[in-house]
């Protein structure tokens, strides 16, 4: 002490260095408990990994973190961009090509008029003899398979029914007219921006595509190789188990979904291609169609090990009225009684913002329960950025409905009620990062309000909804932008494990099968970790 009774300077300056010091160790402290919480709220961070897991996870991170800090120097990602201008970068990245290889268990949201690359309708489908197109006033192709010339129901838009065959003969470039019917198939765009102003304008031409190729693969023999094809592609992109959402009736099921009277006319042309038919213009049954699906499936299980096969949710158009879909429940019971083991349950497709909600079709879907029956739902539910609407309200509808998982539940985040209760039923999201971007609900996939969830370990599953319509194959591109974007830097090994089991936890599968598939993932699961623990060779 100084005489003064006051601390002698260099005492001061050490009381103070030492309180400082352990004031910013106990900071720390409580910084580094509220990162370690985070990180074991976040989706997988409870999983424990075994030693070469560890490994792998520290050589994907190393990419991974090459690849952000490349975004940071450029200040440009491929989720922050739509994904048509991202796609080539995206192929480019080795946290891709390490993704790819990723054993991804199920696709739980896929539409099956969308599941095989457009390449493969075009250079296959439009080729096979017999194949008679014509082109309405709005340029729009439409297709049938017929032993002759198809009967014109409808001059001013179908004006002339031409045999493909004998109509490319008589073309200088065959090249630029395949060309222009793939760009009739996809919404795929070198400048999306300009070319779908808003979701009006991107939705009206979403449509539009299942019209132009229903006639092609709904023509029988195509259709047999297409549902075999779409298999192989997310069999190749390490997908062993489908769920496919399917009209049946895919042409159809989409009068009404716009207003333009011209369309309309269109599509009513169009009817007699709405089931799958042959060349003699004989149509099949939805029960015809179930059982190709489950004997397509069966005989691609023999040559392709480890597949694990495909269930069907049968669906309709949302844009129906309720009469409409009374009769369409009614078919999904019977369907479902048939084959137990193949239709999984019922669904209601289509653009929420301009369809009907569930809350007005809610007496139509309590008529299986009423009866005893049970008949699952996989509700698209919150496809929609408008909050308040409708639309927006049907995440709550399809939680009171007991939607099995919800499709998409994008406005999930805006209701805190809803997202509480729906969690402690264990009821999951159907993420499609892709789709919720190219069809305009977010620009930038970062701000996807998954990643909240995401963040909060809410239980999901990563999708494609319509890949081949997005310039898409497979998985492997929505579980890119997934780890890359919307779980940003801390997504690891553990989200990616997580997301693969979750798909697997939350299928339609029955116990026993989910015991057998995740055994099956799991053999695969390990031979991929030993794979990228070791790096390259």
């Amino acid at each position: 002490m100084s005489v003064s009774g006051r601390p002698a300077l260099p005492a001061l300056l050490l009381a103070v260095a030492l309180s400082s010091f352990c004031s910013a160790t106990s900071g720390d402290e409580a910084r580094n408990r509220l990162l370690m919480r985070e990180k074991m709220m976040r989706l997988g961070g409870q999983l424990v990994l075994k030693p070469e897991e560890e490994l792998a996870n520290q050589r994907l991170g190393a990419l991974k973190e090459a690849e952000m800090q490349e975004a940071l120097r450029t200040g440009s990602i491929p989720p922050s961009m739509h994904f048509f201008q991202a796609k080539s970068l995206i192929e480019k990245s080795a946290v891709f090509n390490i993704l790819k290889k990723m054993p991804k268990g199920a696709a739980l949201h896929v539409h099956d008029f969308s599941i095989v690359s457009v390449d493969w309708l075009v250079r296959n489908a439009t080729y096979r003899p017999h194949c008679y197109f014509c082109l309405t006033p709005r340029g729009t192709p439409q297709f049938r398979f017929a032993r002759s010339t198809p009967p014109t129901l409808n001059t001013t838009e179908c004006p002339e029914w031409v045999l493909l065959e004998k109509f490319r003969k008589g073309l200088p470039n065959i090249t630029e007219f395949d060309h222009s019917l793939l760009r009739n198939f996809t919404l795929m765009t070198e400048n999306p921006q300009a070319t779908y102003a808003n979701q009006d304008v991107v939705w009206a031409k979403f449509e539009t595509i299942f019209v132009a190729i229903g006639g092609l693969v709904s023509y029988a023999p195509v259709f047999r190789d297409y549902i075999s094809q779409g298999l192989e592609e997310f069999y190749q992109d390490n997908v062993l188990y489908l769920e496919l959402r399917t009209m049946l009736y895919p042409v159809s099921t989409l009068l009404g979904i716009l207003d333009d009277p011209l369309f309309l006319g269109y599509v009513h042309t169009s009817l007699r291609s709405a089931q799958v038919y042959e060349l003699n213009g004989s149509v099949y049954s939805p029960e015809w169609s179930v059982r190709l699906y489950e004997e397509v499936a069966r005989n691609f299980a023999k040559e392709h090990p480890g597949f694990l096969g495909i269930k069907l949710i049968y669906s309709d158009h949302r844009s129906k009225d309720a009469s409409a879909v009374t009769k369409s429940i009614q078919t999904a019971m019977e369907l479902r009684a048939k084959f137990p083991g193949m239709v999984a349950g019922f669904d209601l497709v289509g653009r929420e913002d301009t369809g009907h909600s569930l809350y007005e079709y809610k007496e139509v879907l309590m008529i299986p329960a009423s009866r005893g029956f049970e008949l699952p739902y996989f509700f698209h539910a919150g496809e929609t950025d408008w909050q308040g609407t409708s639309a927006d309200r049907n995440v709550l509808d399809a939680l009171i409905l007991n939607s099995t998982r919800i499709g998409h539940g994008f406005a999930l985040s805006k209701h805190p009620a809803v997202w509480a209760e729906a969690r402690k039923k264990d009821i999951p999201i159907e993420v499609c990062p892709i789709s919720n971007q190219v069809l305009k609900l977010v620009s930038d996939l970062r701000n996807h309000p998954a990643a909240v969830l995401m963040a909060a370990g809410y239980p999901m599953v990563i999708s494609s909804d319509d890949p081949a319509t997005f310039g898409a194959k497979g998985l492997s591109y929505d579980f890119y932008e997934a780890f890359m974007g919307i779980g940003g830097m801390t997504a690891d090994l553990r989200t990616l494990k997580q997301l693969a089991m979750n798909s697997i936890r939350y299928s339609a599968l029955s116990e026993p099968e989910k015991q057998f598939a995740m055994a099956t993932w799991a053999e695969r699961w390990q031979k991929f970790v030993a794979q990228l623990a070791r790096g390259p060779k």
